[in-house]
């Protein structure tokens, strides 16, 4: 008896540390940055169509559909 009680409380603590480590976690969103109207180049993550044409062949040669 005394080891499901123990178990319980277990679980209860576990799950109630959870719940409130979420709520306490939300930060504010920082604002959007300011961009400009000209063009820098290629920002980071942008795919140019050399690097697809490359990536295409490499699957194309590689045998995967």
């Amino acid at each position: 008896m005394k080891k499901t009680i123990l178990v319980g409380l277990a679980i209860l603590a576990v799950s109630t540390s959870a719940a409130l480590a979420k709520s306490h976690a939300k930060k504010p969103k920082p604002e959007a940055a300011v961009t400009s109207t000209g063009s820098a180049g290629p920002l980071m993550g942008q795919v140019s169509d050399a690097d697809r044409a490359m990536y295409v062949k490499n699957k194309h040669d590689s045998g995967v559909k």
